[in-house]
């Protein structure tokens, strides 16, 4: 069984706005969501910048005992499964329990229990560790909840490929529908880093830009040549696969089609990318195949571009080699330029914003490119009108995990 796989819910809960509509808006005007993190426990680190999720409350989305229990990290993950069930018309779940699966993806989960945790138990001894840690201080623990929120009887679980997760996780999702082992897929990237162990450790691999404090909104600048590293940034975001035929079925409206999915390991670093960008490359060309398209229809690409000089040089290494002579033809984007670096949710909330190019035909702008060191692609700066029926986007981690998602313009719709 092949089928073809359609997205019909999107939510997101990111530094440029509690749900898609903001999102979309921040990044289509070039709107930075970088600011200085304020706070006792930031005042020693080396760098004191980030997205932070503002105006976000737990109790519009959970009730008060169960919100206690959660990291933010988890309240986040729920309003956008919300908001993506919610546009999906699958609140009453319209598929077979045992045929909707849940994946949550992340790069280290609700890591503010553990170091609570720790804290704990340093200071009160065993007794003061929280019994609820076990169950919900687990990378996997938001698969749970949303596969019980819903009534999800398909596999639920976490994935976790650094920076690449979320990607990664859409394309499992993808696999597992086009095959037939699910009729729809809820899949939820999330990451919350900005705490000082997260940013201390980034900081002293001298990963993150530094320096900005007076000026956070132009810390992230991905391909230029002032660039320092990332900026974390925090958030969730969701997308609700399903097979197109069950979808159409149900008279549920797809707003793009998840066509390729391809994925790779670097074997080279445990931080560095392959110079020369094969690892990635091969992810890439891997996704086209998967999609059954060539460089010559490709319309766009959302790069991982994060700012880090090694990382963005690799990617346009991977590009070169995937896309050939086509690439100077093709308009590039970095997201995070705008929205930080949300790390293992990125892929996700980059997918949305894929999505929502495909729905728009509008490509969002690349901010802070003052001085652009690589003359031979056309990266949007300004927001830019542009026939768009094909989406590469693009997640790398550290650990050298690949991950590419090719997306296409749903049938019938007309930006």
């Amino acid at each position: 069984m092949t089928r073809r796989v359609v997205i019909t819910g999107l939510g997101t809960i990111t530094p440029s706005g509690l749900d898609v509509p903001a999102l979309w808006d921040s990044v289509v005007h070039g709107r930075s969501a970088i600011t200085a993190l304020h706070g006792a426990e930031f005042d020693a680190l080396p760098v004191r910048i980030g997205g932070q999720v503002r105006g976000f409350d737990a109790a519009s989305v959970l009730e008060p005992a169960l919100a206690r229990r959660l990291s933010p990290v988890q309240h986040w993950a729920i309003a956008a499964a919300d908001q993506a069930m919610a546009q999906a018309g699958a609140a009453a779940l319209p598929w077979d329990a045992p045929r909707f699966g849940v994946l949550a993806a992340t790069g280290s989960g609700p890591i503010d229990a553990m170091q609570q945790a720790t804290r704990a138990l340093d200071a009160k001894g065993p007794r003061g560790v929280p019994l609820t840690l076990v169950v919900y201080g687990a990378p996997d623990a938001a698969a749970a909840l949303l596969s019980q929120r819903y009534g999800a009887q398909g596999p639920a679980h976490g994935v976790t490929a650094t920076c690449a997760s979320s990607a990664i996780g859409l394309g499992d999702a993808l696999r597992r529908i086009r095959h037939g082992y699910a009729d729809a897929v809820l899949v939820v990237g999330m990451e919350d880093c900005l705490n000082p162990v997260n940013l201390a450790s980034n900081a002293n691999l001298r990963a993150l830009a530094s320096g900005y404090e007076d000026d956070p909104a132009s810390a992230s600048r991905p391909f230029d040549r002032g660039r320092r590293g990332f900026v974390m940034a925090q958030g969730a975001a969701a997308l609700l696969l399903e097979a197109a035929d069950i979808a159409d079925a149900r008279g549920a409206t797809p707003l793009a089609e998840l066509a390729g999915f391809g994925e790779s390991s670097d074997a080279h670093h445990p931080t560095a990318p392959e110079p020369h960008g094969r690892g990635a490359a091969l992810a890439i060309t891997t996704a086209m195949a998967d999609a059954g398209i060539a460089a010559t229809e490709v319309d766009h690409v959302n790069t991982h571009g994060t700012g880090t000089p090694a990382g963005d040089a690799a990617e346009l290494s991977a590009l070169r080699a995937a896309l050939g002579d086509r690439l100077p033809d093709i308009p590039i984007t970095a997201t995070k330029s705008t929205t930080g670096h949300l790390l293992g949710a990125s892929g996700a909330v980059e997918a949305v914003v894929a999505a929502q190019s495909l729905l728009t035909g509008v490509l969002p702008p690349t901010i802070n490119l003052d001085e652009p060191e690589f003359g031979d692609v056309d990266i949007v700066t300004e927001a830019r009108r542009h026939p768009v029926r094909t989406v590469l986007s693009n997640s790398f981690g550290f650990g050298g995990h690949n991950g590419a998602l090719v997306l296409r313009r749903a049938e019938g719709i007309t930006p």
